[in-house]
């Protein structure tokens, strides 16, 4: 019944209940980051799909949807683990860090264990059974970018330096990455070095402290990348694939020949050719040449501006949050999963040798879509503002003097008996005009 003209509607009236009742909007980024990811994981199941099921058919695997039942299972338990995060509160996130860490050492070192870790294509990187294996080196990366967030947001812009950050941070660090690196997975570790470089960025760390670290990292890479004979044959095929395109130079050029022969607007969704017989992981590390084939350089683009999106609203989460260790933590996830987009796309292209490591949120990998979608759940935390309910940690104020207090002290107490003698001598005066 409308309510009559000149009459209010009470406080408790039905329709303030309803406009009391209505939720809030969702900040922006939120809804970017949201939607972005739900388009990611649409466009990897038909991709996993379409990348596998005509090889296993091939083989005699069943049907063709087992890569995609198992996308499923994972897509849905990362999304669980996504609500989860998104919706607790952000200490949550810092108190998990110490186990988390701990636990990603332990599993690492487990993997090189004798009867303990699997071996698949020459790398030792897995734990578990049959098709439900674990790579704790996914684990690591998520754990070291929470370990620097909380660390460097108790920290002082003065301690900002290789000796403030030697111990606590490039020990932790650079051992989480050796172990990793020597599985050997040298693509996750740098994604894990472009990360912690991302954080340092962000803290405030000076440019030139940050470029000799960058220029030590550098040198390590390349001599860890000389060290084997595999490693070597990688970089030389990617420096010139089509001179080994019979060897090591193999999966490059077939990635190459896929995305060439998708053109502008692709071969058609489940068409490729390139999957079936000659391009070997391409349900995995090389799903975004099938994507090429199939969608053309049309359906690259679209999803490079998925991460792009997803680049902007975390950036921007980042740039929004109220306390330092949730500006940092955006910041680092944010880097995490587009760097590793990055590593993935240029190799894919010839722009950067092969690495090993799959798309975010597109790629078939257990482990790391659940990961990616942990990850995304701390990302939406910040950016729905989770942020502001945590106390912030901000940079500690450098100590001052005593004396410094109480001259600022004596100063204010001035300022107030002036004031308070110019408010008397007006009240005074406004008396003897009004008389």
């Amino acid at each position: 019944m409308p309510t009559p003209p000149g009459r209010e509607s009470p406080p408790g009236s039905s329709r303030s209940t309803r406009r009391a009742a209505r939720p809030e909007a969702q900040p922006l980024e939120q809804r970017i980051l949201l939607t972005a990811t739900l388009c990611l994981l649409a466009a990897g199941a038909v991709m996993v799909y379409s990348a596998s099921s005509a090889r296993t058919l091939l083989q005699g695997g069943g049907d063709g949807t087992g890569y995609l039942v198992r996308y499923s299972i994972y897509g849905g338990l990362g999304l669980l683990v996504m609500r989860m995060l998104a919706r607790r509160p952000l200490d949550f996130a810092r108190r998990l860090t110490a186990p988390l860490l701990v636990a990603s050492f332990c599993l690492v070192l487990a993997v090189k264990l004798p009867g303990v870790g699997i071996t698949v294509n020459g790398a030792r990187r897995w734990l578990g059974a049959g098709p439900f294996q674990f790579e704790p080196a996914e684990l690591m990366k998520l754990a070291l970018v929470l370990y620097t967030a909380a660390l460097l947001s108790r920290r002082r812009p003065d301690t900002f330096n290789l000796k403030g950050l030697a111990r606590p941070l490039l020990l932790v660090v650079g051992g989480g990455c050796a172990l990793v690196a020597v599985q050997p997975d040298l693509g996750t570790a740098l994604v894990i070095a472009l990360s912690m470089t991302a954080l340092l960025v962000t803290a405030g760390m000076p440019a030139r402290q940050l470029a000799i670290i960058a220029g030590a990292a550098v040198f390590l890479v390349v001599v860890f990348a000389l060290a084997e004979p595999y490693r070597r044959a990688r970089l030389t095929s990617f420096l010139n694939p089509w001179a080994h395109a019979g060897s090591s130079g193999f999966q490059a050029v077939q990635g190459q020949i896929a995305i060439g022969s998708g053109g502008l607007l692709g071969v058609g969704p489940g068409r490729s050719v390139q999957k079936i017989f000659y391009l070997p992981e391409a349900h995995t590390d090389f799903i975004l040449a099938v994507i090429g084939e199939e969608l053309g350089a049309l359906g690259v683009t679209v999803l490079l501006f998925l991460y792009g999106l997803i680049a902007y609203a975390g950036l921007r989460a980042a740039k929004a949050a109220r306390s330092s260790y949730a500006r940092l933590l955006a910041a680092g996830l944010t880097s995490l999963i587009v760097c590793q987009a990055l590593l993935n796309v240029f190799a894919v292209l010839g722009l950067a040798p092969l690495t090993g490591v799959p798309l975010p949120f597109v790629s078939y990998g257990a482990s790391n879509l659940v990961i990616v979608l942990g990850a995304m759940g701390l990302l939406l935390n910040v950016a729905s503002g989770g942020g502001s309910a945590l106390r912030a940690v901000d940079t500690p104020r450098p100590k001052r003097r005593r004396w410094e207090d109480g001259r600022e002290a004596q100063a204010d107490r001035d300022r107030r008996r002036r004031d308070r003698g110019a408010r008397r001598a007006g009240a005074g005066g406004g008396r003897r005009a009004a008389g």
